[in-house]
């Protein structure tokens, strides 16, 4: 939860009277983008266009096809698929919403596209130590999602009424899946405040979670029953279990972004499980996930072994490494990591 304190009033101060001077306004987000960076995004897009502005969103990679359905997804520039018309948006549109990432770095290839000099910026995230080079941070960690933060913003703007049903189904989304369903990282009474007047506007929660959650095609099932049963190797002295995925298991099982998403999920499900990690092979990497239970970082495992980041309990990272260089390393990670892996919460 954030406090109404002066800092966040200051902030969204500042977010204000950037829209005063700034018709144009461009939202991006992380590659790989899940159902928080996508939902807040819409939300904020939006909003600012009932406030009157031309927005455009543009993210690195296509999204997972379980978000196709949400309120004005289809307006969302995928880099990607049009990069010509998104460097032209870019090159034109001054002021930038980054959204649910902290380093310009993490755009991968849109990076360099972004000049602190010709752009203003601003930080809407919940992920740890954001870079200084935003002008303006609306930032903190002690909230569920960067949706539920979007909401505070709003609320602290003035804008409460802008929230319709399309707004704040997109908004509800991504706390609902940043939070694996409210299964973890929702430790915050306001969390379940927010998602009540979310759901007030209308939404049908029962069928956004089957949305999201129970539209598995037969070959994602079939996949993960695979994963399970071949590529899953379980460090039971370590209280480690992990999953990787290869682009020969993806071309038999015909893979589609996002169908292994929560996979991950299923090896930490393991009795004495505290550490899980997946591995997803990439023409150029290999994408990794981390998840931990109880005071285990994998935000600080990911930061200093694999330069990624994320949250105590779900990180991120990208290893430049072969698959199998990948995999040997993450071992030799997780033994020089026992003690801190076997200790009692």
């Amino acid at each position: 939860m954030i406090e109404k304190n002066n800092f966040y009033l200051r902030e969204a101060k500042k977010i204000e009277d950037l829209l005063q001077t700034h018709q144009n306004i461009l939202i991006i987000s992380h590659p790989y983008p899940d159902g928080d960076s996508i939902g807040a995004s819409l939300a904020l897009y939006m909003v600012f266009k009932k406030l009157g502005h031309e927005v455009n969103i543009i993210i690195p990679n296509v999204h997972p096809p379980f978000l196709g359905w949400l309120p004005a997804v289809q307006n969302i520039i995928i880099y990607e698929q049009h990069i010509q018309a998104a460097r032209k948006l870019i090159q034109e549109t001054r002021l930038v919403f980054c959204v649910d990432f902290n380093n310009l770095k993490r755009l991968n290839q849109l990076s360099s596209l972004f000049n602190e000099d010709n752009h203003k910026y601003v930080l809407i995230d919940h992920h740890p130590q954001p870079d200084n080079y935003f002008d303006v941070k609306f930032h903190t960690i002690h909230v569920s999602s960067t949706s539920e933060l979007v909401y505070e913003l709003l609320l602290m703007m003035g804008l409460e009424d802008s929230i319709d049903l399309d707004v704040a189904l997109n908004l509800y989304v991504g706390i609902m899946t940043d939070t694996g369903s409210f299964s973890y990282s929702c430790n915050y009474p306001r969390t379940y405040e927010i998602t009540a007047r979310l759901i007030e506007k209308g939404i049908d929660a029962q069928k956004t979670h089957n949305l999201i959650y129970d539209t598995f095609s037969e070959l994602r099932m079939r996949l993960l029953g695979y994963l399970l049963l071949n590529r899953m190797i379980v460090m039971q002295e370590y209280k480690t279990a992990y999953m990787w995925l290869s682009l020969e298991d993806q071309k038999t099982f015909q893979f589609q972004p996002g169908d292994a998403e929560g996979f991950v999920n299923y090896a930490l499900a393991i009795e004495g499980i505290r550490l899980a990690a997946f591995f997803t092979e990439k023409p150029d990497m290999v994408r990794v996930s981390f998840r931990s239970k109880g005071s285990f970082s994998v935000n600080e495992l990911a930061r200093k072994y694999f330069d990624g980041g994320g949250h105590l309990n779900a990180a991120g990272a990208n290893s430049y490494k072969t698959l199998q260089e990948t995999l040997r390393y993450f071992e030799a990670v997780v033994k020089e990591n026992i003690i801190a892996l076997c200790q009692k919460d």
